[in-house]
């Protein structure tokens, strides 16, 4: 198992148990204590753990910030999007990545490749692209956000437009049959507004749980985005409607 693997079941363990000690999780992936505390480290480092004596805890619910916690939702399906995502980049190329936590996953997958230019409003995905296979990162400035630890503001949007993606990465809170792509935040929706109108291919990642969802503020239709990468076949109606606009749906299947 690679070390990202590996840490993305570190992270599910310890969901299952709350906590567990060193010891056990080396046994529990046939790693040794040395392994298993390298790893530790690099979730320490990101806020997703909290080392105790001997062992290792998540962070509690009322300190851990609102971005860290959806980080952990349906991981193993947000990675296997992200996997496929990703594939879409070609080295040398510019791509976007925005503030979504499946997009992080992404940006996580995009470390082998050579030569990109990786823009981004999200300080998380800025720093972990930061120093990976000699990435160029731009980061778009502005009034942060606290919940999405990234800027959604008119400055972002002007520095955005800076840009021409080869490849647009991008995150939606639902999508619907009739309304196409939306969002929960006006802020939000126009930042990923701007970045749809510059990019030359845009690929929206999604798990199945955004099939159920009803947005409030329209982002894209059907027949702007490229490509939808999710983790389980939408209701028919939604297929439907995305292939009548012309939208390529890619399906995954989620580790075990």
């Amino acid at each position: 198992m690679i070390q990202a693997d590996r840490i993305a079941a570190i992270l599910v363990a310890l969901e299952e148990q709350g906590s567990s000690s060193i010891a056990g999780l080396a046994e529990r992936f046939a790693v040794s204590e040395e392994t298993i505390r390298r790893d530790v480290r690099q979730l320490e480092g990101a806020g997703r753990v909290l080392k105790v004596h001997g062992g290792v805890t998540l962070p509690s619910p009322r300190l851990e910030a609102p971005y860290r916690r959806r980080l952990r939702d349906q991981v193993e399906a947000k990675r296997a999007i992200a996997r496929l995502a990703a594939a879409f980049v070609e080295e040398g190329s510019t791509v976007f990545v925005d503030s979504g936590t499946t997009s992080y996953w992404a940006a996580q997958e995009l470390g082998h490749l050579r030569g990109l230019t990786l823009v981004t409003n999200s300080l998380e995905v800025a720093s972990e692209a930061l120093g990976r296979a000699d990435h160029r990162v731009f980061l778009a400035g502005g009034a942060m956000n606290a919940d999405y630890r990234s800027a959604f503001d008119a400055d972002a949007i002007g520095f955005v437009r800076r840009f021409v993606p080869d490849v647009a990465i991008l995150s939606m809170a639902a999508i619907e049959a009739e309304r196409g792509f939306l969002d929960l935040d006006p802020a939000e929706a126009a930042f990923k507004r701007a970045v749809l109108d510059r990019a030359r291919r845009l690929v929206v990642v999604a798990d199945h749980g955004k099939f159920l969802r009803q947005g409030t503020v329209h982002v894209a239709d059907f027949g702007e985005v490229h490509d939808l990468v999710t983790d389980r076949a939408p209701p028919p109606h939604i297929g439907d409607a995305a292939r009548a606009g012309g939208t390529a749906l890619h399906l995954v299947t989620p580790a075990a």
